[in-house]
C-alpha cells in the first residue's frame, strides 16, 4: 500500500483491541483506504470480512492481504461482489454472516469513479457510477441492518468526498453520487438511532491511492496542485485515514450518530 505504516496485527494485541469480538464488514478492501481500514480494525481485534470488486487484480489483492492478516494471528476473509448490481449487496452481506458471522460494523467504502464533462457524459456513465455509489450504499446497509440492530453497538460508516465541498469540474456523476451518500447518511441516522445503530460518514480529501498513482503517476505534479490548498503540507495517505475509521467504529463514539468526519489535511471546512 502506498505511503503504508499500519503495523501488522498480532495475536495477542487483537485478543485486547478495541474491536475485539465485532466482526467488520468493509467494501473496496482490495487496496487504497478500505485495505488500511481492513488492516486496522483486524489489528484492534475485529474479525474482517475484505469485500472487493471480482477483477482479477482486485482479487489478487484481496485474497493477499487476507492471507497476510490471518497469518498475523486474525481472522479475515476476502469475498467478491459487484455492488452495481441489485442483488449483489445483500448477497454479500450473507455471504458475510455465514463466513464470521453477524455484523456490528459496516464500511461502504467502495466506488465507482470516472472522469468526463457534464456535457459529454452519457446517461449508461451516469447510472453506472449511481449504481454503485448511491443505490449500492443504499441496498448494502438495508441489507445489513438486521445485523445492526441485533449488534448492539451497529455502526455503519460511509464514504463522502471533499469534491462535494469543492464542486471540481469533470466529475458531475461521481460527485453527485457521494453528496447523495451524505443525505442518505444523515436520514440512516434519524431513522435508525432509535434501534441503536448509529451511522456517520467519512470524507477524505486528496489520498495518494494506488488507484491515484496508476492515473496520475508524477506525485509531485499533483502534489504542487493539492498541497496549497492544504493546511496541512503534506499529501495523505491511506493510513491517515484508518484511525477516523477506528474512532466511528468503536466505542469512543457511543454518542455520535449522523456527522460528517472531513479527512483531508485541512482543505474543506464541512
Amino acid at each position: 500500500m502506498i505511503g503504508s505504516t499500519m503495523p501488522a496485527a498480532d495475536t495477542g494485541g487483537a485478543a485486547l483491541g478495541r474491536l475485539a469480538g465485532r466482526t467488520a464488514l468493509i467494501t473496496g478492501a482490495s487496496r487504497g483506504i478500505g485495505a488500511a481500514v481492513a488492516q486496522r480494525f483486524a489489528a484492534e481485534g475485529a474479525r474482517v470480512v475484505l469485500a472487493h470488486h471480482p477483477r482479477a487484480d482486485m482479487t489478487a489483492f484481496a485474497e493477499e492481504l487476507a492471507a497476510r492478516l490471518r497469518g498475523d494471528g486474525g481472522e479475515a476473509v476476502a469475498l467478491p461482489v459487484d455492488l452495481g448490481t441489485i442483488d449483489g449487496p445483500a448477497a454479500l452481506v450473507e455471504a458475510a454472516r455465514q463466513a464470521m458471522g453477524p455484523l456490528d460494523i459496516v464500511v461502504a467504502n467502495a466506488a465507482a469513479t470516472g472522469r468526463g464533462a457534464a456535457v459529454e457524459l452519457d446517461v449508461e456513465q451516469f447510472d453506472a457510477v449511481q449504481a454503485v455509489n448511491t443505490r449500492g450504499t443504499w441496498l448494502l446497509a438495508r441489507a445489513a441492518y438486521p445485523d445492526l440492530v441485533a449488534s448492539g453497538h451497529g455502526s455503519l460508516i460511509t464514504v463522502s468526498s471533499v469534491m462535494v465541498a469543492t464542486g471540481q469540474p469533470g466529475a458531475v456523476h461521481y460527485t453527485a453520487s457521494k453528496a447523495a451518500i451524505l443525505g442518505m447518511t444523515r436520514t440512516l441516522a434519524r431513522e435508525w438511532g432509535p434501534d441503536g445503530i448509529r451511522v456517520n460518514a467519512i470524507m477524505p480529501g486528496a489520498i495518494r491511492t494506488e488507484h491515484e498513482a496508476e492515473t496520475m503517476p508524477d506525485a509531485d505534479a499533483v502534489a504542487a496542485q493539492i498541497l496549497p490548498l492544504q493546511c496541512l503540507q503534506r499529501r495523505g495517505t491511506p493510513d491517515d485515514l484508518s484511525g477516523a475509521f477506528l474512532f466511528l467504529a468503536g466505542d469512543d463514539s457511543t454518542f455520535v450518530t449522523g456527522q460528517v468526519l472531513c479527512v483531508d489535511g485541512g482543505w474543506v471546512h464541512y
